[in-house]
């Protein structure tokens, strides 16, 4: 697995060969970061349930400014640390934090720091994706301007056209899975 584009291009992550652990393939993140575009420049980024933490080290590589990687697997978030050591990224640009997802955010909704511009949320697929969905609606963690929610699923999951004020806009499928992408609604 490497880095696509950007000021990282072309370096090497390491990741868990465990069987549990299933990496966002290559042509998945070619395409959400096709559709995000110009937004993830100077984009707060939060990648929930972060694995090896490549979606989020190709955030920060293609501009975004900030990412927390957030995952409950201690194992998961020392590869994280590992990867972001690799390519030479400035501690100021990420937090790393091991926690679950629902709890992260239920704490984060207390903080004032608690609102993104990108989230991408790639739970195991056997999760329960609709509650955290809706803590990130409810809490109203996106920015309302150029704010989005990126969802990865299998495509055998069809999640809802809306949570709460979240709309979905937009759905890619490659191969076992999908993006589902939300804006808040106006």
């Amino acid at each position: 697995m490497q880095i696509l584009a950007g000021k990282y291009k072309g370096r090497r992550l390491q990741s868990s060969s465990s069987p549990g652990v299933r990496p966002t393939a290559r042509r998945i993140r070619e395409s959400l970061f096709e559709l995000i575009g110009q937004r993830i420049e100077n984009a707060r980024f939060l990648d929930l349930c972060a694995g090896s933490g490549a979606v989020g080290i190709e955030a920060l590589s293609r501009g975004a400014c900030h990412c927390t990687f957030v995952d409950r697997s201690a194992k998961m978030c020392n590869f994280i640390k590992t990867n972001l050591e690799l390519c030479g990224v400035e501690p100021g640009e990420f937090e790393v934090v091991t926690d679950d997802a629902s709890h992260f955010l239920a704490s984060a909704a207390k903080s004032n720091d608690a609102l993104w511009e990108i989230v991408f949320f790639d739970p195991p697929y056997a999760a329960d994706y609709a509650s955290v969905i809706e803590i990130l609606a409810r809490e109203r963690m996106l920015k309302k301007k150029r704010g989005v929610l990126v969802v990865e699923h299998s495509g055998d999951n069809v999640l809802n056209e809306t949570y709460l004020n979240l709309q979905c806009w937009r759905r890619v499928r490659q191969g076992e899975s999908c993006l589902s992408f939300y804006e808040r609604k106006k």
